[in-house]
């Protein structure tokens, strides 16, 4: 057997995305939703955020007509189909916006700036877009 062939116990490690941008006139929400579905089907352990900008991604009843963009947000609902169970939405970033946890399409824990900082440093990879 070769060296690559071994196997040996699954290294499972946490990851944490983080959106912070608009759901449309950038690829970066679309994209980023599409590499949480294919790291949760690796089975690690996947965490998702939306803070600034990125809690409109997870706005009800989005319009993309008048931008003729196809709208995704309904795609947000699979993560429960990949057992994502951890989506945060920061608090401050919902209040600015004048949004609250019933606004968005699917369940979320709602936590504060700070606590959000102390659920990133208990991941081993954090990516942002």
């Amino acid at each position: 057997m070769e060296p690559w062939e071994e196997e040996g116990p699954e290294v499972v490690k946490r990851f944490m995305y983080v959106n912070r941008k608009a759901p449309y006139g950038t690829i970066y929400a679309l994209e980023c939703l599409e590499v949480v579905l294919i790291t949760a089907a690796f089975d690690q352990d996947v965490s998702v955020v939306f803070i600034d900008d990125g809690v409109f991604q997870l706005k009800k009843n989005q319009d993309t007509e008048g931008i003729g963009m196809k709208n995704f947000s309904n795609t947000y609902r699979a993560l429960d189909d990949y057992d994502v169970e951890k989506i945060y939405v920061e608090q401050e970033s919902l209040s600015a916006r004048g949004l609250s946890a019933e606004d968005l399409i699917i369940p979320v824990e709602v936590v504060s700036a700070e606590n959000l900082r102390d659920i990133m440093d208990q991941q081993d990879v954090v990516i942002s877009s």
